[in-house]
């Protein structure tokens, strides 16, 4: 692995609010059933470092797929085998550790090698939601140089989590604390726009307890269409596009538009300015946190605790009331 590689990770620049990102593209080995061996991409910001694999305890009773535990800077994490998640066989073994940060767990993916950091606009990156390796992947981009057009799969890290590790996923099962509906007006809509499959099935049943109709779509992209199309039928119907939307709840990362770029183009219109707008995400950090507020978010809400993101849109549905 080149050296360098680590030092980007580490210095990795805030790209927040421009459409663009930075994806760590990795091997994971030959695919079994094709003995392809394709690459796979993980957003940097998810990436607290990558490192030569570090020694691994062998936990007893242990999930599928969890090779053990590992000691990283005093803090003991678990350790994935992610070729064995996706249905890889690595060549030449387990070589480098990718430690991240998601929804508020730190855990390690061993990988075969990584192999180098592309900054790309969130525009060459295509919705493939089911298309690839038994729905781990959420999208894949285009990456383009010189030589040619290379494809990189990116994972779906919430939904390995939630096949491997479930008991770190905060499920929305007792919903009767949640408090009561959240009483929109009649005929509107809270519209919510996150390409993770089982975030959306986790932000549904948030909403669904709180009695709160809602239109879920895959990338900020979507979203953004379908506001158009709803303040269309407002127009039509001689009503403001408040009585359609009442709020919006949007991931950061997402194909095609990003929740920095969907909340500002929001923001920046006049249709649509009134619209309250929650960014819900699983990167963390106070540097997200202040750029949500730059570009006009009504509030911030790390994925995912069903109370915390119940209380935020109840705050927020209140300060607009």
């Amino acid at each position: 692995m080149n050296s360098s590689v680590l030092q980007e990770v580490d210095e990795r620049s805030n790209l927040a609010g421009t459409n663009k990102f930075e994806l760590l593209l990795f091997r994971l080995g030959e695919e079994n059933q094709s003995n392809r061996r394709e690459l796979f991409g993980i957003n940097v910001f998810k990436v607290r470092e990558a490192l030569v694999m570090p020694q691994v305890t062998v936990m007893p009773g242990a999930p599928k797929h969890v090779l053990g535990v590992a000691n990283i800077r005093g803090q003991i994490i678990p350790v994935i085998d992610l070729p064995g998640v996706v249905g890889c066989t690595p060549k030449t073994g387990l070589n480098i550790l990718v430690v991240t940060e998601y929804e508020r767990s730190v855990q390690g993916f061993a990988v075969e090698e990584v192999e180098e950091i592309v900054r790309l606009e969130w525009s060459k990156v295509l919705s493939a939601e089911a298309n690839a390796v038994g729905g781990m992947v959420t999208s894949i981009a285009r990456l383009e140089d010189d030589q040619a057009t290379r494809l990189a799969l990116v994972l779906d890290v919430e939904k390995v989590l939630r096949d491997v590790l479930p008991s770190r996923v905060h499920e929305v099962k007792d919903t009767h604390h949640m408090g009561p509906a959240l009483g929109l007006k009649p005929g509107a809509i809270v519209l919510t726009a996150d390409d993770s499959f089982v975030a959306r099935s986790q932000i549904e049943k948030a909403l669904q307890a709180l009695q709160a109709p809602f239109v879920s779509t895959k990338t900020g992209k979507e979203a953004w269409d379908r506001l158009q199309a709803l303040a269309a039928e407002a127009q039509a119907e001689g009503k403001r596009v408040e009585d359609k939307v009442q709020l919006v709840l949007t991931d950061l990362e997402m194909p095609e538009m990003d929740g920095f770029t969907l909340t500002r183009k929001i923001k920046q219109d006049d249709r649509f300015k009134n619209i309250p707008v929650v960014i819900h995400s699983s990167l963390s950090g106070s540097a997200n946190e202040d750029h949500a507020r730059s570009v006009g978010a009504d509030a911030y809400v790390a994925k995912f605790v069903a109370d915390e993101l119940a209380q935020t849109i109840r705050r927020v549905l209140a300060a607009h009331a």
